[in-house]
């Protein structure tokens, strides 16, 4: 039975065997493949995490006529103000138009909880659809509906009838699932289940031609879209692009392109396995087009997929010839300069790729979670930059990444932009891993991370000044010790 017949989808730990506690080297890691790091790994000790609904919001957000209507307590819609810049800026890249993200809640109170919050949602929908007139509204349980047992999607189903705008049911339930990327899944489970149609017969033809779906579901902003759609025109293909910031209408396009290419295996594969085994979309599903290999071998698969090989050939080496050129006077100033990577999986990976091409030497890898997906990229950086440096699989946890570092001291360290304090305060330069103003997908990916890493440790003092006044609250003798100690596997013992 497909996951899409389901009212929410499966955890990843349940679907994939995906974990976030493990610490090993890179070699050990891609020795033991999927055996490296087991669901049922944890730790004794736990400094924080990341719930899911805050991806899943940053993508619902970013739909067009569109209300998020969030089913819980006031609190959980607090980091919707926080992504509203993107959602602001992806709007007038996109549609030449500045528009916030809409997001409501039925804040439940503590009397919802004892009595229940289903007629206040059902009321929430109903005044959502009558101010706003949305063409879909999100309807999102958070982790109170999901404890009291608030049957969000039966809410929806009955009060479907009396609005215009679709109900998209998206159970973002933070409690039952620590590996926050399904939250990607969820959104895709919603779309899938109420914007798509029944069957391909439904859709009418649109415009012939070899067309692909781009899928991008947060993984990039517009300019790396913007690359992408470059490259691919190159090769005579039309491009649509889905979700983030498309029209609800139109997301039934999705089951009539030619072929789905994945930008982040991490953030598609639910949806792409859904659109082959329903309407015979075939899908590309391995390689994050960051870096200049990874960039080579993704325009292969799609260009062999449609017979272009030749042509992609040809491509390929008049971008790298170019981009070689371009990169030739930067890349001295990396030679003999360590760098850490630290992201979700496939960017961490991927991005490691690229400073290695750069001429960095890898010293270290933190990826949010681990699955079944990255094992090729473990295989990759084993054979280009060597296995002897710490991985470690780590939602957060800040203590092991300042042990980490204080033992490594990188020269550079990549990582989102609410994850580079802990280096920054010890003195290390870091620049953002993620931006969706910045380039960093493609080859034009490829030189402005270059040109923005030269300009960084051309003058690295602002991080070396700050670490002069500020301090990590760990004591020397954590440092001391082995950054993996409160990991656990699954039969009790200590990585």
């Amino acid at each position: 039975m497909s996951h899409f017949a389901l009212k929410e989808p499966p955890r990843r730990e349940d679907r994939l065997n995906a974990c976030i506690a493990h610490g090993a080297t890179l070699g050990e890691v891609a020795g033991r493949r999927q055996r490296c790091c087991l669901p049922a790994s944890e730790r004794s000790f736990t400094q924080n995490s990341i719930c899911l609904l805050l991806p899943a919001l940053g993508t619902m957000n970013s739909i067009p006529n569109s209300v998020v209507l969030m089913h819980g307590g006031l609190g959980c819609g607090s980091s919707c103000h926080g992504g509203n810049a993107a959602v602001r800026g992806g709007n007038m890249q996109r549609w030449g138009v500045v528009k916030d993200g809409t997001w409501l809640s039925t804040g439940l109170t503590e009397a919802d909880v004892i009595s229940g919050g289903e007629p206040k949602l059902a009321e929430a929908i109903v005044e959502a659809d009558r101010r706003y007139r949305p063409a879909v509204i999100f309807v999102v349980s958070s982790c109170v509906p999901g404890i009291i047992g608030d049957d969000v999607d039966g809410v929806v189903e009955q009060t479907q009838p009396e609005v215009k705008a679709k109900l998209l049911p998206v159970h973002c339930e933070g409690f039952k699932t620590k590996i926050w990327a399904t939250a990607y899944d969820a959104v895709y489970h919603a779309i899938g289940r109420t914007l798509l149609p029944e069957t391909k017969a439904e859709i009418a033809p649109s415009k012939p031609g070899k067309t692909v779906n781009l899928m991008n579901m947060s993984s990039m902003g517009r300019v790396d879209e913007l690359e992408l759609e470059r490259l691919l025109k190159a090769l005579g293909l039309a491009v649509n692009i889905f979700p983030v910031f498309a029209d609800p209408a139109g997301m039934q396009r999705m089951a009539e392109a030619d072929l789905s290419i994945s930008t982040c295996p991490t953030h598609d594969d639910y949806m792409l396995n859904h659109l082959k085994e329903k309407y015979q979309v075939p899908f590309i599903l391995k390689h994050m087009p960051i870096g200049i290999d990874n960039t080579g071998k993704w325009l292969q698969d799609v260009a062999g997929f449609f017979g272009l090989g030749p042509e992609a050939k040809e491509l390929i080496a008049q971008e790298e010839a170019e981009l070689a050129a371009a990169l030739k006077p930067l890349k001295s100033m990396f030679a003999d300069k360590k760098a850490f990577s630290s992201a979700g999986e496939f960017r961490a990976l991927s991005t490691a790729l690229l400073l290695a091409e750069l001429g960095f030497e890898v010293v270290g890898i933190r990826a949010f979670h681990h699955d079944e997906f990255a094992e090729v990229e473990y295989e990759k950086l084993v054979r280009l930059t060597g296995q002897e440096y710490p991985l470690n699989i780590a939602n957060c946890q800040p203590f092991e990444e300042a042990n980490l570092l204080r033992k490594i001291q990188p020269d550079v360290f990549l990582g989102h932009m609410n994850g580079n304090s802990t280096a920054a305060k010890l003195g290390i330069p870091t620049h953002v891993i993620y931006n969706t103003g910045l380039h960093y997908v493609g080859y034009r990916g490829a030189y402005e991370l270059a040109r923005r890493l030269y300009r960084q440790l051309k003058n690295p003092r602002f991080n070396a000044n700050l670490s002069r006044y500020t301090s990590l609250p760990y004591q020397e003798s954590w440092y001391r010790q082995n950054p993996f100690k409160y990991i656990v596997t699954a039969g009790g013992d200590s990585e």
